[in-house]
């Protein structure tokens, strides 16, 4: 495999475009590999954690909210936004326990992966949580979610039926029922 110099655009010039709350855009010229030159808008975002709480006897706790961008309910995994230098341990159990009311003994890294490259910078770390204690829940200001407890047989049926839409939590499921199978 050859270096990636041969692929990397040359950034020639940069603006933000938009500055919100939760992510900003970057107007980013740029000059190609054989000299030509165009736009790349980038989604700049803090980067984020998801969370997949695998109880003892064999289920998940996943959140049901609104999303705003799908204009729907989702059923997901608890996930939350990483605060400025926050370890994202951290932040997996910090979301956890305002999301869901859970804590947990051991925490995996079990991924992380780019959303979606081609327009943002988000990271999403994603994490295994096993032996679970509950605690109260302390939902932000601005969150509506209600937790649901699935067994993991029957949140990997919906995957493969189609009927879960989101990514991480699809990728989380799966692997999490690699670890149930002790592989």
């Amino acid at each position: 495999m050859s270096d990636d110099t041969d692929l990397r655009e040359e950034v020639t010039g940069s603006r933000w475009g938009f500055e919100g709350k939760l992510v900003r855009v970057r107007v980013d010229e740029v000059r190609l590999p054989n000299g030509r030159e165009t736009v790349r808008e980038v989604v700049d975002h803090p980067g984020a954690v998801a969370i997949v709480p695998l109880h003892s006897d064999g289920t998940i706790t996943f959140v049901r909210q609104w999303r705003q961008a799908a204009e729907k309910v989702l059923l997901e995994l608890p996930a939350g936004t990483l605060e400025a230098g926050e370890d994202p341990a951290d932040c997996a159990r910090r979301e956890m326990a305002e999301e869901v009311g859970l804590e947990c003994r051991d925490l995996r890294h079990l991924f992380s992966s780019f959303l979606a490259p081609g327009y943002s910078s988000e990271l999403l770390h994603t994490f295994l949580a096993t032996g679970l204690t509950e605690v109260p829940s302390q939902l932000e200001w601005d969150e509506a979610l209600e937790p649901l407890r699935l067994p993991l047989a029957e949140a990997q049926r919906m995957v493969l039926e189609g009927e879960l839409q989101d990514a991480k939590t699809i990728c989380g499921i799966l692997l999490a029922e690699r670890y149930w199978r002790g592989d």
